[in-house]
């Protein structure tokens, strides 16, 4: 290739980015309870004649997304893990046919401020075809979204190896009952108080007041018959939580 074709392909991306149509496509369905976080991803993401990308519907909890996602059937769904009714787990189980639908498949990559292991290994075995977190960039997140489209499986870098660890080793750690018992959020929490932080820090990490922390750790102790946050660290460390 000449200098010159390398030149007009420079000037070709240049005015796409300025605003001529892009030439792939896809359809996306934003689900995460936090309505600012849904704006800021629609205005990184959302503008479609630059990014290819059109959100299509957004949802809250998860009767929301079902009811979202089966009436628009997205290519693509940008699924937190941490949702109201039950978590982006119940969401896969719930969608669980549209994924394996043979000519449009929708499929499902979550995005998520948690990087802990027992959430990525959920959803993928719930069905999500990718994890990345939200410390993604909008051009990272727009390319995830298209190989997600095209059937790739993509990851955050550190979070590929949960994932293998988990499927590849025949000594993995079977289903935990206690753990089940707590929701998304409580478990959350947990691995927040075992990791040392106060209340209020993790009141402002998780966008709630300090009083809904008091409540689910309440809701944990109770759950899980203990007395104080010292058995709670002791409790995850031992499960390799924190």
């Amino acid at each position: 290739m000449g200098a010159g074709d390398g030149e007009g392909g420079e000037r070709m991306t240049t005015e796409q980015t300025a605003g001529e149509p892009a030439e792939r496509h896809v359809r996306v369905v934003l689900v995460d309870d936090h309505r600012m976080f849904r704006t800021g991803v629609q205005a990184e993401i959302g503008a479609t004649d630059r990014t290819g990308v059109e959100v299509v519907g957004e949802a809250a909890d998860v009767d929301q997304a079902v009811t979202v996602i089966t009436a628009t059937r997205p290519e693509v769904v940008l699924l937190d893990v941490h949702l109201p009714g039950g978590g982006g787990v119940e969401v896969l189980r719930r969608c669980a046919a549209l994924m394996g639908g043979q000519e449009s498949p929708v499929r499902f990559l979550a995005l998520s401020v948690s990087d802990a292991a027992e959430d990525v290994i959920g959803v993928i075995r719930g069905g999500a075809r990718g994890y990345v977190t939200k410390t993604i960039t909008g051009g990272d997140l727009v390319d995830a979204i298209f190989r997600i489209k095209d059937g790739d499986a993509v990851f955050s870098p550190r979070l590929a190896g949960f994932v293998l660890d988990a499927f590849a080793s025949t000594d993995a750690p079977p289903v935990d009952e206690d753990l089940d018992r707590l929701t998304q959020r409580e478990r959350e929490v947990l691995r927040l108080i075992a990791r040392g932080y106060a209340y209020k820090e993790i009141a402002k990490q998780l966008f709630i007041s300090v009083k809904t922390v008091e409540s689910h750790v309440s809701a944990v102790l109770r759950k899980l018959q203990l007395s104080n946050r010292h058995e709670l660290t002791r409790w995850a460390t031992a499960r390799r939580l924190v």
